[in-house]
């Protein structure tokens, strides 16, 4: 690797004086020096566009002082422009100049000359001298009318792309499919450049009738790259388009969402909405198509984690996000909802859809028991066109994971006798494949952890020992079973409602939170418990300040 940075600075000063000699004198020797050694030169072009691609702007200028000037000197060499693939190396080259933000007038300028250059090259071999003679007469030096003349060309181009879109199947005023090709061949080194924008958005949008894509996989991905990046900014039409005409870049846009949530805090779900958002991805849903792909990595990596309370969180995210894009779009649903979920019950998936904020309190405990029992046909009864089995009813439920966690909350806060109906929905959530007879003696235990609960909240003093006793969470039994999950979370719901929980909360979290994994849970659900509040408008202002003083104490320990 040394080696080769040695040769290319080598390289450098060698075709440093070639260019010097061949700009200073246009002799019939030069000219054919200058032939002799044009593949040689284009080959030390692509080596310069690789090391110049791993750099930033800055960077480049610290190693190669003079790049601008080799540069400058090539892109007015009419022979190097002519050979081969030099002016399309060239412009890869000038586009690794460009400072995408530029922070002083310093870079502006040089990104104002980057782009007076291109503009250069792109018409240098289009126009002939009576041209240039013609704008010099007319008072314009080229670095006043290229830049125009890039801006009109690109206006052009995107109207009459929009015209062969408009065509249809009118043959005589298509463009080919080759010059299709051939305009999105040339994009790849220019999309990073902010003119060029309208010319990206139409052929992104323009769809040949054939049977085969006609633009340039390069094209796709060099767009989905300076999208994922923020280089660009196009309209959600077009990143639309992107995606279902190229799946790689669909697929690339949730890994690098999935990237940047594991990179980022644990269990902070205002930040993961913010990431979800940005990355355009629930927007762009909205279609089908879109949706089922961006559905089908999710359960991958919830399988592949074994239904991690992260991966479930963001999930939950998701499709908030998504719900509140595809009321924004279009007040009534421009597909099916049995388009977005194939194989559930289309009942079931309208009950959920729901937004517990358009659900009066007073109808909460009736909708939660019409959806245990939609659920439980499902997953038992195999009912109401359910295909997929208890996990694909599953999958749809913890989607909406805000009624599983008003089941808790609903059976906390109640002092009659448990319904039935609810301690199923609970057991379900938290075990989905659990058969019958384990779910209802999952059941069984959750009613007895509820009974105990219930006649301390009356109790005149409260021990977070006692609570966890009667909570069984004290026995041999592994914390990590979903049982015992379920009930460490009525546990910390309990403290958060019950009026004497309070007191004993800090307690009761430092006996449940004696592993590094379980301390992680109980920092997810005090997040997730916040996040939900505040969408809903239900916290109280005490159970709020006490779970953000929780959520920051636990924080400070991991």
């Amino acid at each position: 690797m040394a080696q080769d940075s040695v040769d290319l600075s080598c390289d450098y000063q060698f075709w440093m004086q070639k260019l010097s000699v061949w700009d200073q004198a246009s002799t019939l020797e030069t000219q054919q020096d200058t032939c002799v050694h044009l593949a040689r030169f284009q080959e030390f072009l692509r080596k310069m566009y690789e090391a110049l691609k791993e750099m930033d702007s800055n960077t480049i200028f610290e190693r190669f002082p003079t790049i601008d000037q080799l540069l400058a000197k090539a892109c007015w060499n009419p022979f190097i422009l002519a050979y081969d693939e030099s002016q399309k190396i060239l412009i890869w080259c000038l586009c690794c100049l460009i400072n995408k933000e530029p922070q002083n007038s310093r870079q502006s300028k040089l990104n104002s000359w980057v782009q007076g250059v291109l503009s250069h090259i792109l018409s240098a071999l289009r126009f002939d001298k009576e041209v240039a003679l013609f704008t010099q007469g007319l008072g314009y030096a080229p670095i006043d009318y290229y830049p125009g003349l890039l801006k009109n060309m690109v206006l052009s181009l995107a109207s009459e792309l929009r015209e062969n879109h408009l065509n249809g199947f009118n043959t005589q005023r298509r463009m080919t499919p080759e010059r299709l090709a051939s305009l999105s061949r040339v994009c790849v080194p220019l999309i990073t450049l902010p003119d060029v924008d309208p010319l990206v958005e139409a052929l992104l949008v323009c769809h040949g009738h054939e049977p085969q894509e006609i633009l340039q996989p390069e094209f796709f991905e060099a767009v989905n790259e300076a999208i994922l990046l923020k280089k660009i900014s196009l309209p959600m039409s077009a990143v639309v388009c992107l995606w279902l005409r190229h799946l790689p870049s669909l697929e690339k846009a949730m890994l690098h969402l999935f990237e940047k949530l594991i990179s980022s805090e644990r269990n902070c779900l205002r930040r993961i909405e913010c990431f979800i958002k940005d990355s355009l991805l629930p927007q762009a849903a909205c279609h089908p198509a879109i949706f089922r792909v961006v559905d089908e990595m999710f359960r991958c990596a919830l399988l592949e984690t074994d239904g991690a309370p992260e991966i479930i969180a963001t999930i939950q995210v998701f499709t908030q996000c998504f719900l509140e894009a595809l009321e924004k779009e279009n007040k009534q649903l421009r597909f099916a909802l049995k388009t977005y979920f194939p194989y559930t019950s289309p009942s079931l998936a309208m009950v959920l859809l729901q937004d517990p904020q358009d659900v009066p309190r007073g109808r909460w405990l009736q909708t939660l028991k019409h959806i245990s029992e939609l659920l439980r046909e499902a997953v038992e009864d195999q009912t109401h066109g359910s295909r997929g089995g208890p996990l694909e009813s599953w999958f749809l439920f913890i989607r909406f994971g805000g009624w599983a966690e008003m089941v808790a909350e609903q059976l906390l806060r109640s002092a009659a006798e448990p319904p039935a109906a609810l301690l199923w929905l609970l057991a379900f959530y938290y075990s989905p494949r659990d058969g019958r007879q384990q779910r209802a003696q999952t059941m069984v235990q959750v009613k007895a952890v509820l009974g105990h609960l219930l006649a301390m909240s009356r109790s005149s003093s409260l021990s977070a020992w006692d609570l966890q006793t009667a909570a069984g969470q004290d026995t041999d039994t592994d914390p990590r079973a979903p049982a015992q999950q379920l009930i460490r979370h009525l546990l910390l719901h309990f403290v958060l409602w019950a009026p004497g929980g309070h007191t004993i909360a800090r307690d009761v979290v430092t006996l449940l939170a004696h592993t590094a994994e379980i301390t992680h849970e109980i920092i997810g659900f005090l997040d997730q418990t916040l996040y939900r509040w505040d969408r809903l408008g239900i916290e109280s202002p005490r159970s709020g300040k006490l779970a953000r003083e929780l959520l920051k104490e636990l924080r400070t320990q991991v």
